[in-house]
């Protein structure tokens, strides 16, 4: 039997785990403040005025002000030169003010007015007109354009080289905000796999993984969770009829929280049971893609051969080749932060060269459909000195938690 996988009930598994966020330091005021003076200085090397982000983690990086994007426009303009202002609903303004970190001009508009016409009225105010403006590129099409239609007088781009251009460096509070989350997660995996046992549902796992993430401290749970079993480990996110679990099934779990906004992200894959030849050769392949990966990311290198260095590993074992099952269908990483995905990305177009402070995750999933997938999923972030595991890799297909 794997190591650390069945024998412990639900309950016994929840009384081993404690709230794990004590001495956490919070993002602090001056480097909100330093974010925005980043941005400011993107703004003048791509020629921008100001960049309007909307409701979301991008509002929330530059001004740390937590709202959540609706149908109602709520959001900043950041103009390259002067304050903050924001713009939001009339009858919001006491509570948006209550959310507010970095203090600016509310300019609200009312139920029967226009929040598009509103933003034109501010840019002509703080003194903006036939400028280049960057939208927030999360920002829903009903927003951009509206303010295109109410401002025909600018040019209205893509804010992604500012947005981007700043979140993807993280700080080191920004860091070691991820690597409590992430030790979080590996401890809810490893309590996980103890209460594995033969009928088990995905769903029970998932509700179990849930309240474990509650148990560490994670005020929310579960960010998210995905439980397979067998050859459904074969499909990255999952099936419609998930299967019960049976001994000797391949189980791959992926799940994370979030800690002040910032993500986890951990795949854990073992058998329940007995591992047969074929179930450790994938095992050990699909680690030998995700090692390589690891090594490949050196200061100065593209994301693009970061992923080529996994895709070789498994392609030369006769998987693939490329984006072909049986083989590695999706991007080797993303980049993780606020967002679980966001910039920059470890896949073949992406020529962003790696820079001290990018955070990503390595998982050359290998799919092998009819049979099952294996998936190991750790993080890295990039130092001085290269890249550094936020978690280490699972020991192995007998061990996976170092429990031995």
């Amino acid at each position: 039997m794997t190591i650390g996988v069945g024998g412990v009930s639900p309950q016994q598994a929840l009384a081993t785990l404690t709230n794990m966020t004590h001495g956490v330091a919070a993002i602090s005021d001056d480097e909100f403040n330093q974010r925005i003076q980043h941005a400011q200085r993107l703004m003048a090397q791509h020629g921008l005025e100001a960049i309007y982000v909307n409701a979301g983690t991008n509002l929330y990086y530059f001004t740390g002000t937590r709202w959540f994007a609706s149908e109602r426009m709520v959001g900043a303009i950041i103009p390259a030169v002067g304050e903050v202002q924001y713009i939001a609903p009339a009858f919001e303004l006491d509570t948006l003010q209550g959310y507010m970190t970095i203090k600016g001009q509310v300019n609200t508009w009312h139920e029967d007015e226009s929040p598009y016409q509103l933003f034109a009225n501010v840019l002509d105010n703080i003194g903006l007109s036939q400028a280049k403006i960057g939208i927030d590129e999360s920002t829903a099409f009903f927003i951009s354009d509206g303010i295109a239609q109410a401002a025909p007088q600018h040019r209205f781009v893509s804010a992604t080289t500012v947005t981007a251009g700043c979140r993807m460096i993280k700080s080191v509070t920004e860091i070691a905000l991820m690597q409590r989350a992430k030790d979080m997660t590996l401890e809810v995996h490893k309590a996980t796999a103890s209460i594995l046992r033969e009928g088990i549902t995905t769903a029970e796992v998932e509700d179990f993984i849930n309240q474990a993430h509650y148990a560490v401290g994670a005020v929310k749970g579960s960010y998210f969770c995905i439980v397979l079993f067998g050859e459904d480990t074969a499909y990255p996110h999952g099936v419609k009829s998930p299967k019960v679990l049976e001994k000797n099934d391949t189980v791959l779990i992926d799940t994370g929280c979030q800690l002040q906004g910032y993500n986890s992200d951990i795949t854990r894959t073992y058998v329940f049971g007995e591992p047969n030849a074929r179930q450790r050769q994938l095992w050990q392949l699909e680690q030998d893609a995700q090692i390589a990966a690891f090594d490949a990311a050196t200061l100065g290198t593209l994301c693009s051969d970061v992923d080529a260095a996994a895709r070789t590993v498994l392609e030369a074992a006769g998987f693939g080749p490329d984006y072909k099952v049986p083989g590695l269908p999706h991007r080797t990483g993303h980049g993780i932060g606020l967002d679980i995905h966001e910039w920059p990305y470890l896949v073949r177009n992406d020529m962003t060269p790696l820079e001290v402070g990018m955070c990503f995750s390595n998982e050359p999933m290998l799919c092998v459909p009819g049979e099952f997938g294996i998936r190991h999923e750790d993080h890295f972030y990039m130092t001085d000195q290269g890249p550094k595991w936020f978690t280490a890799p699972a020991k192995s297909i007998d061990d996976p938690f170092y429990l031995a």
